[in-house]
């Protein structure tokens, strides 16, 4: 039996990065801030490039209305804490907690529902038409953000970080933030949770099936369009807890906050190679460091720096670090 060898070698991208930077910092504590500040990033973005990685690395579907649901999460999120203020002003950690993980769940299940009539009425009469794909959904996108202007106002509106989650603790001299390592902690749950459902259970393997010959797994009794569906649902409320997550770390929301998130997720995801989960990691934390590093070293380079990230990995491997065509 021919044993599968793990490409081991895009795994070593993030620990390389984080090497060369550690003697540019000029200290120690400095290294280590950057370096969790850019994990918590790198995974709050793979949480949102998450649910586009599925939506396209299973269904084929390029929806660039993606940031409809990243604002959506943020702002019902913003609704329900502000309910919350007894929770989120108390200093016990297990009552901040207690207030956002249901604002979460809620942003979640709002962005699902969304993401279910977003597929029902707009992506499914273009399934397989990729020109058409973009510009409905990015329609899509765009009267999205014109209802949350309704509803919630088109300022921008404060979505402060709960007492307890506030300030940093002190790792070795240097400064952790509290909602970093709450960041870094529900990125690896939810890249656990994605890794074992699509490798280890059923479902996925009815998905991963369906991907391959649909006809096939339908002719065994199995309704993939309906498994589609739930994979739209899943990838939309992903992207609504990953607007709730990136909300807490700017600690402000805004209507058009998806569409500017936007452009770091297609990097992500090309980086990745469209459609790999671990891909997108992969992708995420290096967007991460380096613009914590960039940010830190070269200010005035920091947009910059996560596009020349994508030509540097392009140019190496022309379609991203984990290629699903290839697997």
């Amino acid at each position: 039996m021919k044993k599968l060898d793990l490409d081991w070698k895009p795994l070593l991208l993030a620990p390389v990065l984080a090497l060369v930077a550690l003697p540019l910092t000029g200290s120690l504590s400095t290294w280590l801030t950057l370096t969790v500040a850019g994990l918590a990033m790198g995974m709050i973005i793979f949480i949102i490039a998450s649910g586009l990685t599925l939506i396209f690395g299973l269904m084929d579907v390029l929806n660039f209305g993606h940031g409809v649901f990243i604002a959506l999460g943020a702002f019902v999120a913003s609704s329900v804490l502000g309910t919350m203020g007894d929770w989120t002003g108390s200093q016990e950690l297990w009552r901040n907690l207690a207030a956002v993980f249901p604002a979460m769940l809620v942003a979640m299940a709002v962005a699902g529902a969304l993401g279910w009539v977003f597929e029902r009425f707009l992506v499914r009469p273009v399934y397989g038409q990729h020109l058409k794909q973009i510009l409905v959904t990015m329609g899509g996108m765009i009267i999205g953000e014109e209802l949350i202007k309704v509803i919630w106002g088109p300022a921008q509106i404060a979505l402060p970080l709960p007492e307890a989650l506030r300030g940093s603790v002190l790792v070795a001299d240097a400064a952790i933030s509290r909602y970093r390592l709450l960041a870094v902690g529900v990125g690896v749950l939810v890249f656990a949770a994605l890794a074992w459902t699509l490798g280890r259970t059923k479902i996925g393997l009815l998905i991963r099936a369906g991907v391959q010959d649909r006809e096939m797994v339908e002719s065994l009794g199995y309704r993939i369009g309906r498994l589609f569906v739930g994979v739209f649902v899943v990838g939309s409320a992903l992207a609504g807890l990953g607007g709730v997550m990136w909300g807490l770390y700017q600690q402000n929301v805004v209507p058009q906050m998806g569409a500017q998130v936007n452009v770091l997720i297609f990097i992500v995801i090309i980086i990745g190679g469209l459609g790999s989960t671990g891909g997108a990691l992969i992708g995420a934390l290096l967007v991460g460091l380096l613009t914590n590093y960039i940010g830190f070293l070269l200010p005035t380079a920091t947009q910059f720096a996560s596009i020349a990230l994508m030509v540097a990995v392009l140019l190496w491997r022309p379609q991203g670090v984990y290629a699903v065509a290839n697997r």
